[in-house]
């Protein structure tokens, strides 16, 4: 963004207006001209942002991956298609599905019932309407940060993959962490780290797709390779803007941090003049005392 286009910004800002959400909802209507064939990286350039960016940002304003929130919308125009009458093989094609078996599976993972079915009058069926983004705002609450650069390090621990679908992640990750727990894998980590049995565990973001991402419990290492069993994952040099919480307990710390991630993506990079980098995310967790925890959520990030 050059000083002009910087300069009339901060311009409708101060008049009270958001032309940041104004862009992203002319990015998705961008995106809903053409569905079957939806130009992600035209979307991400009326965005103002990379594509990269665009998508992880979407995903956290609508709840959704742009993927998932695509299919949906294609499916609820095919229920519509179906209702009036066309074949079902004529609305697959129309709606980017190659074979009725293929189409017959992701309308029924939407609808519940099978296309021939949502032909027939008084079918229940879903709709997904086109969405329009809203800039989220906590009241007064500040959103502490600051920005760091840092050289490449290195985190040992185990992964998982994670499927954002239907928000899975939302139990998926305190369950990874629940079973690395009571199987002892904390515990082998601290033990090949050298560092003590009550240091908490951190966690890294990376891999991100459309459906899901990768995600690592484990901690800093030093050393040229990585044990066995464990994977190793290196984090490159960047840029890094980091949030911290507040001092509090591994409860409230857990409630707070995830309230956390969201902020970021959905009050901070909007107006921050920063969009997200394409390297891990992580989570650093630190113990100040017996039930007195502090956290930081660290993202690369680059200068629009």
């Amino acid at each position: 963004m050059d000083w002009r286009a910087k300069r009339e910004q901060l311009q409708v800002q101060a008049a009270g207006e958001a032309p940041w959400q104004e862009q992203m909802n002319r990015a998705i209507a961008c995106l809903e001209k053409d569905l079957c064939n939806a130009d992600v990286e035209q979307a991400a350039q009326i965005a103002s942002c990379s594509s990269y960016h665009f998508q992880r940002i979407f995903s956290f304003l609508a709840g959704v991956s742009l993927a998932q929130y695509l299919r949906r919308r294609r499916l609820t125009l095919a229920a519509f298609a179906l209702q009036e009458g066309r074949p079902v093989l004529e609305v697959a094609l129309d709606y980017g599905y190659e074979s009725p078996e293929a189409f017959t599976r992701a309308f029924k993972s939407l609808h519940g019932i099978a296309p021939s079915e949502a032909k027939k009058r008084g079918a229940s069926l879903k709709a997904w309407p086109q969405i329009s983004l809203q800039i989220a705002r906590q009241g007064e609450m500040n959103l502490n940060f600051r920005v760091e650069q840092q050289e490449a390090f290195v985190f040992i621990g185990v992964n998982t993959r994670i499927s954002t679908e239907n928000g899975q992640q939302a139990t998926a990750i305190p369950a990874f962490w629940q079973q690395c727990r009571e199987d002892g894998i904390m515990d082998r980590i601290r033990k090949t780290a050298d560092i003590p049995g009550n240091t908490p565990l951190h966690a890294a973001t990376y891999h991100c797709t459309d459906d899901g991402y990768d995600y690592l419990i484990g901690t800093h290492w030093k050393e040229a390779k990585a044990p066995e069993d464990f994977t190793m994952l290196e984090v490159p040099a960047a840029t890094w803007a980091v949030f911290p919480t507040a001092e509090l307990s591994m409860e409230e710390a857990q409630r707070e941090i995830a309230l956390l991630w969201s902020r970021i993506f959905t009050e901070w990079f909007p107006t921050s003049g920063y969009e997200l980098a394409q390297a891990p995310e992580l989570e650093l967790h630190f113990r100040l005392g017996d039930d007195l925890f502090r956290n930081e959520i660290w993202i690369p990030v680059r200068r629009m």
